[in-house]
């Protein structure tokens, strides 16, 4: 195991999450007030006061899904919140996830906050993300999408999908392996959606088609609720109530052949069949001093489980073009002593099988299992990756590390 140096100079050291509720059930509560609880929870966990939070780090352009905004002021009012020094958004949607907590890392560095909250709250009865580009008024871009049937992230995932299998050979089969892989992971957690379900390639290949080749299991869920993660200098986390999860490494953005990737499908193949998050992977490597081989355990975005083996790839676990083989190989499914040339994915169940709040949950998780107490927990795991997207600019990803 390489000794990462890297970042170190921020730590995470609270999170908190609401319950997690199937599409329409979080109702009459409101995104604000989903979001306040998961805030509180965070603060609860790190041991200290809501009052202590002067920064906040968004993504998504701070939208609760694409109909709702967040504001910080409704926080501070409604939280007791007195000043805040920094308040700021990464654009785009879920590919922002992880980049968030750089982007709080930039506050604190930049001494323009000492205490940064990242949230996230979702509430889908009014408008359902998985159909979000037929229900919005026709322009350049929807213009191209809505005639050609690309009604929402899915359809245009698959058109992915179905690439990569033309080129690589990659099967179903793979993408059955993930979602049944993540669902054994999300058996033994008490808030999970789809505990105590699992899944079989009966149940996977009997399912209802999408959008071909994708089939209901490789569709994330559509579910309501918030999470919410609170990071401050390493210095200040190590006098608090848990043990720091130092960030290690950082990246955000995106080259523009994967920007045209979630709409415009103008892309040539080198990126057209991936998960557009290579350029990430070379900044954050880089900058941790790491390989992939020294990532214990991989939180990765899984709206769509096509976009998990695309990222495997991306990220150097395998092969560009590889990547079916190597799921089907059972090299993600989950060891507490994994062996060597495996890399466990998803050990909460993702949001394929756990519960999808645009990417927050894997924040969580890394979190939990950089402290030790992930109820899937990887023995001895000193880095975790997680990632933001595939999605419409910024992608991003996050190495969090062990405090020394």
């Amino acid at each position: 195991m390489t000794q990462s140096t890297g970042l170190r100079d921020v730590a995470i050291v609270g999170v908190g999450a609401t319950p997690y509720y199937k599409r329409g059930e979080s109702w009459p509560q409101t995104t604000t007030q989903m979001a306040c609880e998961a805030i509180l929870a965070a603060c609860e966990d790190a041991g200290v006061s809501v009052k202590d939070i002067d920064g906040f780090a968004y993504y998504s352009g701070a939208g609760a899904g694409y109909g709702e905004k967040m504001d910080t002021a409704d926080f501070m009012e409604t939280l007791g919140i007195p000043e805040v020094t920094f308040t700021a958004s990464l654009t785009s949607g879920g590919g922002g996830s992880a980049g968030s907590i750089g982007l709080a890392r930039a506050a604190i560095v930049a001494g323009d906050a000492t205490m940064v909250v990242t949230v996230m709250a979702l509430q889908q009865s009014r408008q359902r993300l998985g159909t979000v580009f037929a229900a919005v008024a026709p322009d350049p871009v929807n213009s191209f999408l809505q005639p050609s049937g690309l009604a929402g992230p899915g359809h245009l995932m698959s058109v992915l999908a179905r690439r990569h299998m033309y080129l690589y050979g990659t099967r179903r089969e793979a993408f059955c392996e993930i979602a049944m892989a993540e669902r054994q992971n999300a058996q033994n957690r008490p808030k999970a959606r789809f505990r105590g379900t699992p899944l079989t390639k009966e149940d996977y290949f009997g399912a209802r088609m999408i959008a071909e080749p994708l089939c209901l299991y490789d569709f994330c869920q559509e579910t309501d609720g918030a999470v919410a993660v609170l990071t401050t200098s390493i210095d200040r986390a190590r006098d608090l109530k848990q043990k720091p999860v130092p960030l290690v490494a950082a990246a955000h953005g995106g080259t523009k052949e994967w920007g045209r990737a979630f709409a415009w499908m103008g892309m040539p193949d080198e990126y057209f069949a991936s998960a557009g998050n290579k350029p990430i992977a070379d900044r954050l490597y880089r900058q941790s001093g790491l390989t992939p081989g020294d990532i214990d355990v991989a939180l990765l975005y899984d709206h769509f489980s096509p976009m998990v083996l695309m990222q495997l790839e991306d990220y150097g676990f395998c092969e560009r073009g590889e990547g079916g083989a190597f799921v089907e190989s059972g090299a993600i499914r989950y060891s507490p002593t994994p062996n060597k040339g495996t890399i466990p994915v998803n050990t909460h169940g993702g949001q394929l099988s756990e519960a999808y709040i645009i990417g927050m949950t894997h924040i969580v998780e890394g979190v939990e299992q950089m402290r030790g107490t992930a109820i899937n927990q990887v023995a001895g795991a000193e880095h975790a990756l997680v990632t933001g997207g595939p999605a419409s600019l910024p992608v991003s990803g996050i190495i969090l590390g062990r405090d020394s």
